[in-house]
């Protein structure tokens, strides 16, 4: 009978693969989109003066392709697959969970058609008009219910940490949509912000910081917090750390927002607010770091032949730099230079490719060959070029950005001795060139490495098959 049971309790993986699968498809659609517009922002006339293949109109599509399309694929699936296992019980329902695939899709689909169409509400990750954000509600529910419902029908007492930070991630980021995306409709694509004036920017930039902090931060920590310890075979190396800085990192990120509207009409006590809870992050970030990295005491030797855990340990130097890098530009001296510079491009892409991107390849790396019953991926070498690529590309792209970004605030604060402006903004741009050419160069070669990956998924998906893993038995009669 107990044989039985066992047969019967399988782990629902077939979401799993699905979101597995499209997140390498939008990895390569996301960053190809990035890549035409780091090209039109060197040679303009690229958009062929089409109007839905302008940079104004691609960049918002880019942006939300690689955060909510890419990452938001690779968060569902590695959720959906850690959850399970480390409570030992199945997805608490298989049909929302579906739901929730085919309805992120949808919501993917309609950004594709509805941005490079100009609807837009015009706020930074948050373009999408309130139909589809409507949607967007509905399946981050049932998602919601889902990973809830999986925790709490949990067959063992404990609580892993990774699954914490993906509680916190869904709670945080369904606060964070539902307030900022209010809107009053005034058509079937065209609405207009509940708030107004400084209120709707601080709220936006609450908005704006926070699914960084939540969407590529904490909930990318909880895919760090499973998978390096299972790649590396070593355990988490301080459980208490890890909980200590999950809570640090929680309450702190919260109040970091405001530090993107330093000299702007938001009132200098909300700045001030903004840049203190910035500095103070530095801790916990820095501790979730640590903690990454040093689970692999004992195991650095794994380095040298395993390209897999490769990814999701520079993943961690990339989100150590960020993370430095984010608090002192938070500093309003230091921010004085760099805000609406280049290197503040460049400092996002190092999270997002660095740390985001990383993370998320190496994850897929870990999951897709077991997903479809095989013992590695199709190509390990494949995954070594894409490694490489891939990290030549992020190092020539944030280079290239913060050279630029520095020589641009240096040189639109310049004045000469009777106190005019010693070049003019379009000499600024001029000099700025070369260092877009160079962007463009690393960014097709972080293309390159998905587009090797997708063909190394692929073609693993292919050699081998679906499979249905049962949830061990004695967890299950527990």
């Amino acid at each position: 009978m107990a044989f039985a049971n066992q047969q019967a309790t399988v782990y629902n993986d077939t979401v799993v693969r699905q979101f597995a699968i499209m997140t390498v498809v939008y990895g390569v659609v996301g960053m190809l989109v990035g890549v035409i517009i780091a090209a039109q922002l060197a040679w303009p006339e690229l958009n062929l003066g089409i109007p839905w293949l302008t940079y104004g109109r691609l960049r918002p599509l880019h942006t939300n392709a690689v955060i909510f399309a890419f990452g938001g694929c690779a968060l569902f699936a590695t959720v959906y697959y850690v959850v399970q296992r480390t409570c030992q019980v199945r997805l608490f329902s298989d049909k929302l969970a579906a739901f929730t695939f085919w309805g992120w899709q949808v919501v993917i689909v309609a950004a594709v058609l509805s941005l490079p169409l100009g609807f837009t509400q015009g706020k930074e990750y948050a373009e999408l008009e309130w139909p589809i954000d409507i949607l967007i509600t509905l399946v981050w529910v049932a998602y919601a219910v889902v990973f809830f419902g999986t925790v709490g029908t949990r067959k063992v007492k404990h609580i892993y940490v990774a699954n914490w930070f993906f509680g916190a991630f869904i709670i945080a980021v369904a606060i964070l949509h539902i307030v900022n995306s209010a809107a009053i409709p005034a058509g079937a694509l065209k609405s207009y912000s509940a708030y107004a004036g400084v209120q709707d920017a601080m709220i936006q930039w609450w908005y704006g910081h926070n699914a960084v902090g939540f969407f590529l931060t904490a909930a990318f920590l909880g895919m760090m917090y499973y998978f390096i310890p299972k790649q590396a075979g070593r355990p988490v190396y301080s459980y208490r750390l890890s909980i200590v800085h999950f809570w640090a990192l929680i309450f702190t990120y919260m109040w970091a927002g405001p530090h993107h509207l330093h000299y702007t009409a938001l009132p200098d006590w909300t700045q001030s607010v903004g840049m203190v809870f910035s500095l103070i992050l530095l801790a916990p970030s820095w501790g979730g770091m640590i903690n990454g990295i040093m689970t692999l005491s004992g195991a650095w030797h794994k380095l040298r032949d395993d390209p897999i855990l490769r990814f999701l340990i520079v993943s961690l130097s990339f989100y150590g730099m960020s993370t430095f890098e984010g608090p002192m530009m938070s500093i309003k001296t230091v921010n004085a230079l760099s805000h609406y510079t280049d290197w503040t491009v460049g400092h996002v892409h190092s999270g997002a490719l660095g740390w985001v991107g990383l993370v998320s390849m190496g994850s897929m790396y870990y999951l897709i060959p077991r997903l479809f019953g095989q013992k590695q991926m199709y190509s390990v070498k494949a995954i070594e070029v894409h490694f490489w690529t891939a990290t030549i590309g992020i190092v020539i792209y944030i280079a290239a950005m913060w050279i630029a970004g520095v020589m641009q605030g240096l040189m639109w604060r310049a004045i000469n001795a009777d106190g005019t402006l010693t070049y003019t903004f379009v000499e600024s741009v001029k000099a700025t060139y070369p260092f877009y050419v160079l962007r463009l160069l690393g960014g097709l070669l972080y293309l390159s490495g998905m587009v090797i990956m997708l063909w190394n998924t692929l073609k693993t998906a292919t050699a081998g098959r679906a499979v249905n893993v049962t949830i061990p038995a004695v967890a299950a009669h527990a």
